[in-house]
């Protein structure tokens, strides 16, 4: 059975109506629809433009500006770096599919401890947390290390692909070079 999408609309005096609920919400309401796994959409009030992206954005820099922040600087101008270019659209499938892998591994983690110590098991929690804060070192090294193995794949990749362009052009002529020099 397919879930119905909610449906919130967002007015030009900038308020978030929930047409499942019909009340106004806020971005913290939308948050937590995102937290609860809720299916939804934004759309503009007067033009039915989908705005869901720009909501949600608009909930990370929100998440980001208070508490401890997910990005450091450096990322988020490396990010930058990436609109425009030729890579755009690889990196966002790739971030894209390494976040879905992380949280596929962590759902598993969690369900085994569900298994192992019950559903609402404060032991659960507390060895979850402690698992967290004792694995956190070891969890950063694994994905450095995998970090590391990406790029020198994609390093060798971009190699690869200009070593056989070379060959691929090198039998043509182009003005301003000589043939006989390889």
């Amino acid at each position: 059975m397919a879930e119905k999408t909610r449906l919130i609309k967002k007015y030009p005096n900038r308020r978030l109506y929930d047409t499942a609920s019909s009340c106004y919400i806020t971005l913290a309401d939308v948050r937590d629809l995102v937290l609860g796994q809720e299916v939804f959409q934004v759309v503009d009030a007067k033009s039915g433009e989908d705005i869901s992206r720009n909501i949600l954005l608009q909930i990370i820099l929100e998440e980001e500006s208070g508490g401890a922040p997910m990005f450091s600087s450096d990322l988020l101008a490396q990010m930058i770096r990436f609109y425009g270019n030729a890579m755009q659209g690889f990196m966002g499938r790739y971030l894209e599919n390494n976040i879905k892998s992380f949280s596929e591994m962590q759902t598993k983690l969690q369900d085994q401890t569900k298994t192992l110590y019950g559903e609402n098991s404060p032991m659960s929690k507390d060895m979850w947390t402690q698992f967290l804060n004792f694995q956190g070192p070891a969890m950063q090294g694994m994905m450095g290390t995998y970090m590391e193995q990406s790029k020198t794949m994609f390093a060798q990749m971009q190699e690869q692909i200009n070593s056989q362009t070379r060959g691929l052009f090198t039998t043509f002529p182009f003005p301003g070079t000589d043939p006989e020099k390889k």
